[in-house]
């Protein structure tokens, strides 16, 4: 099973003469399940037109920064938020150097400088250009800022020389951008996930419940699972597809999803409770269904266990990872959350005002015990696989802190 399944990968396309091997590029990545959006620069539709590009993709080709039809809707940031992934392929040595620089003068620079999202170029140029110390330095530039570099090959070159500076081939690229999607920061740990909603029968045709969509935590096990981990996910009645390398277990009521969590809590490293467990359930369900008489109908409500509370209250917990969908008062009620239910961490979101529940995009304020983080509007999948990052980081420190306390135990000399 592919990593590239389901992602959106941005592919950018400058005017380079390899620049004809973006086509077969584009189709690999298909053939992957990728969904593949193409942004052309002016130099690139000297040597490969964007209707050729745009009948592999499925997509509109976007070419230009001040389209004034997609700019209406701030096109380039659109395409930012909406990439798992941005490549570049072919990168020129102009277009390195332009990024080194943040510049944002045409429609492929301003998106890389607006996507929080794991960014790569492939360079092709001459193999003089690739040699050039300035060159040289601009690869260096971007490596420490975190942009992967794919290539070049060696080889005989458009211009008659030979040497590095060819671009990889279509299927070599492919390997190498879903390896963006797989970074071992979990492997080896066992991942707990919830996700959804639950939902509380008032009679055999009506329950209690909540706007949750699931697709963070379905985002959420999927980061996880590309983080090495194995995954299961305790979903609540949704209609997502599970992610790949994911085990999934259905659920619909709060005492259903507790069983499930607790019957697969042994071993488990790292719990991450980010359904939205209905608090409260019916005293009673009525057998059949509520008839409309009276002009008020009081119900009594009892509340649901915990299932977060009770799994970080174990002497044997997880890694406890909570949620905290607020309307108000965010940090202090997260806060108050982290410490009253012996969280490791907790990550809060706005709800409301199109954040949170049934949205694609999210933003995440992340607690825990002498720090937090700040993880900006982006795309729920982006936003997982940030969090995941921060999840796999304190996890890590806490599991080396506990092996430091353990040696100290055993030898106090």
């Amino acid at each position: 099973m592919s990593y590239l399944s389901g992602k959106n990968i941005l592919l950018g396309v400058t005017g380079g003469i390899a620049a004809y091997k973006s086509a077969e590029l584009v189709r690999r990545l298909r053939e992957q399940d990728a969904v593949v959006r193409v942004v052309m620069t002016a130099g690139a539709m000297e040597f490969i037109t964007p209707l050729t590009l745009q009948a592999l993709s499925g997509h509109p080709v976007a070419t230009d920064l001040l389209d004034p039809a997609a700019e209406a809707a701030m096109g380039h940031i659109e395409l930012a938020r909406w990439a798992d992934a941005v490549l570049v392929a072919p990168a020129t040595a102009n277009f390195i150097a332009r990024r080194v620089h943040g510049r944002g003068d045409d429609l492929l620079t301003a998106v890389c400088l607006a996507s929080a999202a794991p960014q790569a170029v492939a360079p092709a140029m001459n193999r003089g250009m690739w040699e050039d110390p300035a060159t040289r330095e601009n690869i260096a530039v971007l490596e420490a800022r975190g942009i992967r570099v794919f290539g070049p090959a060696e080889g005989s070159q458009a211009c008659g020389d030979s040497g590095p500076g060819r671009l990889l081939e279509a299927d070599e690229l492919v390997e190498k951008l879903a390896g963006l999607f797989s970074t071992a920061e979990l492997a080896g740990c066992r991942v707990l996930v919830t996700a959804g909603p639950t939902r509380e029968a008032l009679d055999p045709v009506r329950y209690i419940s909540n706007r949750s969509s699931g697709k963070m935590g379905f985002a959420v096990a999927a980061a996880a699972a590309e983080a090495g981990a194995q995954v299961t996910m305790v979903a609540g009645p949704v209609a997502l597809q599970t992610p790949e390398r994911v085990e999934r277990i259905d659920v619909v009521t709060a005492a259903e999803m507790q069983q499930a969590v607790l019957g697969q809590l042994d071993g488990t490293d790292i719990f991450i409770a980010a359904a939205a467990v209905a608090d409260y359930r019916p005293q009673a369900v009525a057998r059949q269904k509520l008839k409309k008489s009276a002009a008020h109908l009081t119900l009594e409500l009892e509340r649901n266990p915990d299932i977060l509370a009770t799994v970080a209250a174990r002497e044997d917990a997880p890694f406890s990872v909570g949620f905290a969908a607020e309307t108000e008062s965010m940090e202090q009620n997260a806060r108050q959350k982290l410490q009253a239910k012996l969280l490791d961490m907790i990550a809060a979101n706005r709800v409301g005002e199109h954040l949170g529940f049934d949205a694609d995009e999210n933003a995440l304020q992340v607690f825990w015990e002498g720090g937090s983080a700040e993880l900006e509007l982006a795309r729920k999948s982006v936003l997982a696989r940030q969090l995941i990052a921060l999840v796999a980081e304190r996890y890590h420190h806490k599991h080396n802190d506990d092996k430091v306390i353990k040696l100290h135990a055993k030898d106090p000399a």
